[in-house]
């Protein structure tokens, strides 16, 4: 009885020991290549598989995600024979399990090697000066090598990124004193084009103003022009109305007394101003004669009033 209950108990654990080395699950994005006696039977996608036991055997699990590999920093050599330390990161992704284990010993060396080499025979068809504009030409003929190598490895080269380009001590600070005189020479154009500008600015403000200055005194002069032009008809105007009505209140009646009269005095204020201001006089022989004075005025204004205005 207890032979048999042994022996039952050694089944059992045998099952279970058999189940457990066949059951496989296999995670998600993932695949697992079997082997049967040595020789490639399927692959296992993601999920819950039974093997059969002693018979097959998972020889190479397989991750289909995308996979980034640093590719070491090697020495490369320009068109110009300039040498230089390239390093950068591969992504690659594996597209058939099967063929990334039939088909290469190692697809993650094999792609490492494959892009250091595509890069430096990339970089040695170009000059030092190219290699820092050209970085996204020399990604892409990279990968483009490289994915056209892997096609048999069943592996996607989906891209490939230059990190760092280290030049030599020597030819950095090449390039920096050439930084340094571009920056001096933007420096000094920019400076002598502020002062181009300047004097240009100051040329046209003087210019400006001297054609202000003058067309002001333009408008002064004509102002001043019209100004006296307007006087003198004014002055004519008033002095044609003061003699129209002069002759109008000689015309009326009474008027040829009143003027008489006007001018008898105009002459003696003039003649007794006349007087106190010089020492020495000039007289007239008639000095008496007033009433012929002003008889010879009074005809002088009647025959003024009688000409046309």
């Amino acid at each position: 009885m207890n032979s048999l209950l042994i022996g039952v108990v050694a089944l059992v654990v045998f099952i279970v020991v058999v189940l457990v080395k066949s059951a496989v699950v296999v995670p998600q994005r993932s695949e697992y290549v079997v082997e049967r006696l040595g020789k490639y039977r399927t692959t296992l996608g993601a999920g819950f598989h039974i093997l059969i036991p002693f018979l097959d055997r998972i020889a190479y699990k397989r991750s289909l995600k995308e996979e980034p590999i640093d590719i070491p920093a090697q020495t490369c050599i320009t068109a110009d024979n300039v040498t230089m330390e390239v390093d950068g990161i591969l992504y690659l992704q594996v597209v058939n399990a099967r063929q990334s284990a039939y088909g290469i010993e190692n697809y993650h060396f094999a792609t490492a090697q494959l892009a250091q080499t595509s890069l430096r025979s990339a970089i040695g068809k170009i000059s030092l000066d190219n290699t820092f504009e050209a970085r996204e030409i020399l990604n892409q003929q990279v990968v483009e090598a490289l994915d056209e190598a892997a096609q048999n490895w069943g592996i996607k080269v989906l891209r490939y990124e230059i990190k760092d380009i280290q030049p030599p001590h020597s030819v950095l600070e090449a390039m920096e004193k050439q930084m340094r005189a571009e920056r001096e020479k933007r420096a000094e154009i920019a400076k002598s084009e502020g002062e181009r500008q300047a004097v240009i600015n100051r040329a046209e403000g003087d210019r400006s103003e001297a054609i202000a200055l003058s067309e002001g005194e333009k408008m002064k002069r004509i102002n001043e022009a019209e100004g006296r032009a307007q006087e003198i008809l004014k002055v004519a105007e008033a002095t044609a109305e003061g003699i129209r009505k002069v002759g109008e209140a000689l015309a009326s009646p009474g008027g040829q007394e009143a003027a008489n009269l006007e001018v008898a005095k105009k002459y003696l204020d003039q003649f007794g101003k006349l007087a106190k201001e010089n020492n020495t006089m000039i007289l007239p022989g008639n000095l008496t004669d007033v009433a012929s004075m002003v008889a010879t005025a009074m005809a002088t204004l009647k025959q003024t009033g009688q000409q046309p205005s």
